[in-house]
This record gives structure tokens, sequence and C-alpha cells, in this order.
């Protein structure tokens, strides 16, 4: 498949956020205060009200997300979900935890796990996160502006399970987190994992 656009009006809300406004061909976001998704691990508890987007994402495809945000507090995330059911879902992009930005993925699978890296040169830059699903498994990278893809996770998605996608934002901690999102993409899914797209 070619690479295309989504248009805003052709996905749907996953708890639509607080708000959430076109602006020029962008999508400005404002999270909910207390979203989040989160399931059980260490903190004991389970969120399920952070706001995505979501379209379907199709085996051997792609979907990337472009977007910016004064991110500055913590737990202030965005980024791109991948949702099967509420026992099964992966978010990936950047997130605020130890006083700097950081690039991470958590995978769900009846619990969460969360690896991260901080990247705090990418403050006040433009993110793109992408994620790639062939075979049984999900491929996801990301970069700031135009710089080389990093290689995030490598996480387990079942062949046939029926999965959505798109982007996502929380601020667990606030009620002002605004997100500025000004690409959505689907297409083709990366040729291997070891080639970027």
């Amino acid at each position: 498949m070619d690479a295309k656009d989504v248009d805003w009006d052709d996905a749907r809300w996953l708890n639509p956020p607080s708000a959430a406004e076109r602006v020029g061909t962008a999508l400005v976001v404002t999270p909910h205060a207390g979203a989040d998704f989160w399931r059980q691990t260490s903190y004991g508890f389970t969120r399920d009200t952070g706001s995505a987007l979501l379209t379907e994402l199709p085996p051997d495809t792609s979907v990337e997300v472009t977007f910016d945000g004064d991110f500055d507090t913590l737990y202030d995330q965005a980024g791109i979900f991948v949702r099967v059911d509420g026992l099964t879902w992966v978010k990936a992009g950047v997130e605020v935890t130890d006083g700097a930005l950081h690039v991470g993925a958590v995978v769900t699978r009846g619990m969460s796990d969360w690896s991260l890296a901080p990247v705090p040169e990418w403050s006040g830059r433009s993110v793109t996160v992408r994620v790639s699903r062939a075979g049984d498994a999900l491929t996801i990278r990301a970069r700031a502006d135009d710089d080389d893809w990093r290689t995030i996770r490598l996480a387990p998605l079942a062949p046939d399970a029926q999965a959505f996608a798109g982007p996502f934002c929380c601020s667990p901690e606030r009620a002002d987190l605004r997100v500025r999102f000004t690409r959505f993409v689907l297409g083709p899914a990366d040729a291997g994992l070891h080639e970027s797209p």
C-alpha cells in the first residue's frame, strides 16, 4: 500500500479529550487532567482513561504520527497508541519523568511494562513516532525533526489480532497540556527490523 494521510475526522476517539481543535491542518489536543493508560505493575492501579484517536492497523502496515507540545510536567506524554483491547495495548512516544523528557514505550499484556531513555535534547522539537506491524511484531521507532531514526522497542502482537492505532496524549498531573499533532499517516510496513523506513 502507498502511504496516505489519515483525516482527523476519519479516526475515532477512545476517550475523547478535554478539547480538540483544528488549527490549520494540525489537531491541537488538550487531554483531561488525571487521564492515563497503565495496568497494575508497581503502581498498583489500572487507568484506561487517556485519549487516543484510532484507525485500523492491519497486518503489514505502519502508522506515523508527528507532534510537538509543552512537555514540562511529570508524566506529560504523547505519541502513538496501539490497541487490541483493554488488556492488550502499546503506547510509545515521549514522556516527562525524573525531571527530563524521555522516549520510550509501555507494552501491556495483562500488566504493563515500561522502557525509556532520556532525550532532553528533543525538548521543544517536533517528534515523529513510527510503529510498523509485520508478522508477530510491532517495530517502534522515533526521532526528533529529521534526525536519524532510533529503534525504541520490538513488541509482540498476534498476527491475527484486530488492532487500531493513532495519536494519543495524557497528562496525569495537570489540566493544561496542549499537544499539536501535525501528521497522521498510514503506510506499508518496514522492510525489515534493521532497515529504517
